[in-house]
Order: C-alpha cells, then structure tokens, then sequence
C-alpha cells in the first residue's frame, strides 16, 4: 500500500512538475519568448484541442454539403438525382429500341428482305370477315342503300375497324396493270405497276418523307412514313421530287415513273406498303386500274 501510494505521488508530481519553454536567438543567444506548462496543462490542451476538432468536424459532416465529398455518403439530393438519371436512362433504351425496329423496317423495305418466322399476321394480313358469317335478316331499301355506301367508301380502308371518326382510305400511287402481283412465296413483297415512263407518281397518304435516295439496285427510291404506323416505299422512279423530311400531302406528286436500278427491265412503279414493320399486299387497299 505504502508503494502504491509513493507511485501514485511521484505521477502527480510529474503532471504538476513544471517546465519552462524558451525561444532563444540561435546567434546572440538572447531569450526572445518563454512560458511555463505542466504535463496536465499538455494533456488537458491536446484533449480539449482534439475534442474541438471531432466537433467542428461532425458539425462540417452533418449541416454543410461537404458531406457529399465523403465516399459511401449518400444525400437526398443525389438519391433524387440518380433516380432521375435512371428513368433517362430507361427511356433512352425505349428510344433506342424503338428506333432500332423502325430502322429494321426501313432496311427490310429497301432489300426486300423478311423473315417469315416473325410475319405477324394477326394484324392487317388477316382475311377479311365475309358477309357470308352474317345471319341474313329482312331490310328495307333504304338500309340497303346505305349499307352500299358504306361499304363502297370503306373498301379501300387500310384499318381493319373503319369508324367515322377514323377513314384512312389511301390513294393510288399511279393508274395502270399489275405485271407481277405481291407474293410471299416468291418473297416479292410488293406490286409492280406498269405505266408509263415519267408518269407521276403520287404519295398515297399523308405523312412524311424518311427516305429519299439513289440506289444501284432499285435506283431512285422514296420512302415515306404516315400515321398508323404505316410506311409506303416506291422503287425505280426516274427522277424523285421531295427530300428526306419533307410533308406530303395524299394525291401529291412525288416522283415520276422510271426504269432506273438494276432490277428491273421496263418503265414500272415498284410499290410496296408496310404496316407495323409487316408487310402488306397494296392491291388489297388501292385500285391500280
């Protein structure tokens, strides 16, 4: 016990000893600043020194965007912002795969290239329903007057559900005889129309012009893009008359008929009609005659 507390001294006199620090000038030796400390006064400094900078520090963290620079610190701003930056993200993927089926559609329709296995035919190549399916009821003359109409004006209608509201018929492109009718067998998925050499050629809708250009194998081609989800192409033309991007309007002249490119031996309008990427027979939906 005696010892414990002869050590115990001894520390606290080392804490209360004190010691003088002097600032000397290195030449002259003369004593330009000096103070008195203890061990205590050193600790009670560094802790109370250390203690200040843990809470200038946690207040730095806490209250001020310093945080933000702190790796694995996540604020709500940037949770909003990496939320954000996920839906671009998303619809820009939307985008781009839209984009990539439309450019697929483009591309079968200028190579005339499809695959067989992916032809929806659930859609606009389905046949139509025959009056036939229909239970024949008594009608007056007036309804059937009417009914003649409406189906005389529907008859070309692309849409498979023609409404009031909603009459997409389309116009013939030019006026002529079909020399080789659309085949899927033969993989022709168009009509070739025989006219004459520059006759005009007329855009069959409304919409707009995607592709305007020269090439070696069917020579100058027009592709126009309408509503509905509906792509016209016309192939061989002698000349063209609208640029990519241009509006159109249905009946306006386009081009004119040719013989230009390598695949074909007279002056005729290769004509073919896409619908959803799919295409279509056009003679089902427009009188050439």
């Amino acid at each position: 016990m005696a010892e414990n507390k002869k050590e115990k001294k001894k520390f606290t006199k080392k804490l209360l000893h004190k010691y003088r620090v002097v600032l000397l000038n290195e030449d002259t030796f003369e004593e330009r600043f000096s103070f008195r400390l203890t061990r205590l006064n050193v600790f009670v400094t560094v802790g109370l020194s250390a203690i200040f900078l843990i809470a200038i520090t946690t207040i730095l963290i806490a209250f001020t965007p310093l945080r933000e620079y702190i790796p694995g610190y996540s604020s709500a701003e940037l949770k909003e912002k990496a939320a954000n930056l996920s839906y671009v993200s998303d619809s820009l993927q939307t985008v781009i795969r839209m984009n990539d089926q439309y450019l697929s559609s483009i591309k079968n329709a200028l190579t005339g290239e499809l695959d067989l296995d992916q032809l929806n035919r659930d859609s606009i190549l389905s046949e139509p329903i025959t009056d036939a399916e229909y239970e024949e009821i008594n009608r007056i003359k007036a309804d059937s007057l009417l009914r003649e109409e409406v189906e005389q004006e529907d008859k070309y209608n692309i849409l498979p559900t023609a409404t009031e509201n909603i009459n997409f018929s389309l116009f013939p492109p030019v006026k002529g005889s079909i020399s080789d009718p659309y085949s899927i067998k033969k993989k022709h998925y168009a009509v070739d129309v025989v006219t004459s050499r520059n006759a005009p050629v007329k855009s069959v809708a409304d919409g707009r012009v995607i592709f305007a250009e020269w090439t070696a194998d069917t020579g100058y081609v027009i592709i126009i893009k309408h509503s509905y989800g509906l792509i016209s192409v016309y192939k061989h033309n002698a000349s063209i008359n609208r640029t990519q991007g241009d509006m159109v309007r249905a009946g306006e002249v386009i081009a004119t008929a040719g013989n230009t490119g390598e695949f074909t031996t007279g002056p005729h309008l290769h004509f073919e009609l896409w619908n959803e990427g799919n295409p279509v027979d056009p003679s089902e939906y427009i009188d050439f005659n």
